[in-house]
């Protein structure tokens, strides 16, 4: 059987303080294949984004994070990887698309220079013009219009989808085997939010990268994801394929941010379930989604 592009088994997160350890994410696990969409939802401080940041190694870095668990790559565990071997899977077998593109991209230096930057992580010996070239066709790729001049504008010059754009053609530029994308398009309106998750699946489905998907927004998780994991206070609470999940929410906390999905109904605001009570309630698993089993 092929390993899942991305494998995590019994994650926890602490983080020591002068008052002791504050634990964060208490047993996660989920699996992604390849060419998969998962996504990962939940309020925020849920523990979304700290999970995203242990798969690429960030918060291992940081002195007062306490990490255990199993996360494998391919097959192979990370824990096991030296820090260079780490750092040259960032920005090229693995990418990370994060949720505000303008404090991603550098302000003093144009979008081609930092293009060449993220190309050079692939090939190190890649030149200004062939780097051009290539970063051309990947902003075509995105659906923006003229890529020079988006190649020789720095960020503020560009709109805010515009640059979210980029983001994802960098993300994307040196085919990764996995994509995590961190609530991309949180910081654009609805129409051009729709536009850019509409380009990065149709990107994703061409090239079969597998992508964790972050969000809190189960109606756009709807339209892009083979598969969710429900994630409430640090645990994974519900898993299942979309269409199951959607047709039949079993924990409460499921329920809740359905409910919590504007609608144009007239109705006014739903009233929200309190899941306070339910924080212990064993995981619901929908038919078809166990986890894998850990060889050896």
């Amino acid at each position: 059987m092929t390993a899942p592009t991305l494998l995590i088994r019994d994650l926890h997160l602490g983080f020591r303080g002068w008052a002791g350890q504050v634990d964060v994410l208490h047993g996660i696990s989920l699996h992604i294949n390849k060419g998969e969409r998962v996504a990962l939802v939940g309020e925020s401080g849920s523990g979304k984004s700290v999970t995203a940041r242990i798969v690429l190694g960030l918060l291992q870095q940081t002195r007062s994070a306490r990490v255990s668990g199993l996360v494998a790559f391919d097959g192979r565990d990370l824990a096991e990887l030296s820090e260079t071997e780490r750092h040259r899977l960032r920005g090229n077998r693995m990418s990370m698309i994060f949720q505000d593109p303008m404090s991603s991209l550098n302000p003093v230096f144009r979008i081609g220079e930092q293009f060449h930057e993220v190309l050079k992580r692939a090939e190190p010996g890649i030149g200004p013009v062939a780097a051009g070239d290539k970063a051309a066709a990947a902003l075509a790729d995105v659906a923006i219009p003229d890529p020079q001049r988006a190649l020789d504008s720095y960020a503020f010059q560009l709109s805010g989808g515009m640059n979210q754009r980029v983001m994802i053609a960098m993300a994307l530029a040196n085919e990764p085997s996995l994509l995590i994308a961190d609530e991309p398009g949180t910081a654009l309106d609805v129409t051009v939010q729709a536009q850019t998750l509409q380009l990065m699946r149709a990107l994703v489905e061409k090239h079969r990268t597998s992508v964790l998907f972050i969000s809190h927004n189960l109606g756009v998780v709807r339209e892009f994801a083979d598969r969710v994991y429900v994630i409430y206070k640090g645990r994974i609470v519900e898993h299942g394929r979309t269409a199951d999940l959607f047709a039949d929410p079993r924990h409460p906390y499921t329920r809740a941010l359905l409910s919590a999905v504007p609608r144009i109904t007239g109705e006014g605001i739903p009233e929200i379930e309190d899941v306070s009570e339910y924080y212990f309630q064993p995981l619901v698993v929908h038919d078809g989604c166990a986890e894998p089993e850990i060889a050896g």
